[in-house]
């Protein structure tokens, strides 16, 4: 199975939040290959000022998080041609940043499902958004 997963959830690999045991179990089915990742290009961005900003985390523990980014195996998509397009279009029509709306825009152009933890990411990305609280063991569902 192919998902989007966007930068919300994989946070949750690094540092424990609300719904860091959902993200895990999304983290379990991509490194068990039960599901296909797909991000676009800005994710490792995203990820690491999320890791930076945080108080509690280290300059080392935020290498050692981008290592584990560099060798995590995504399928990384960068932002041209028709998935641009559509990120710009679904930034203009939802009210979104650019870097939000690549999330939604990649999962259009792969007619996948995405997760998220982010509720206005979940609320623009209607149908195809699986919110993080939601997600199920590929197994399971």
């Amino acid at each position: 199975m192919d998902l989007v997963v966007d930068a919300s959830v994989v946070v949750k690999w690094f540092i424990e939040e609300e719904d860091t045991d959902k993200a895990l179990l999304l983290r379990d089915d991509f490194v068990a290959e039960d599901v296909q990742l797909h991000v676009p290009s800005n994710l490792p961005f995203e990820v690491l000022n999320a890791i930076r900003s945080n108080p509690d985390v280290a300059e080392g523990r935020a290498i050692q998080v981008q290592t584990a980014l560099d060798r995590c195996g995504f399928v990384v998509h960068p932002l041209r041609d028709e998935f641009a397009r559509r990120a710009v279009h679904a930034a203009f029509a939802g009210d979104l940043t650019i870097y939000d709306a690549a999330y939604l825009a990649l999962s259009q152009v792969l007619d996948a499902k995405f997760v998220t933890a982010d509720e206005a990411l979940t609320r623009a990305g209607g149908r195809s958004a699986i919110p993080l609280r939601d997600y199920q063991v590929v197994g399971d569902s």
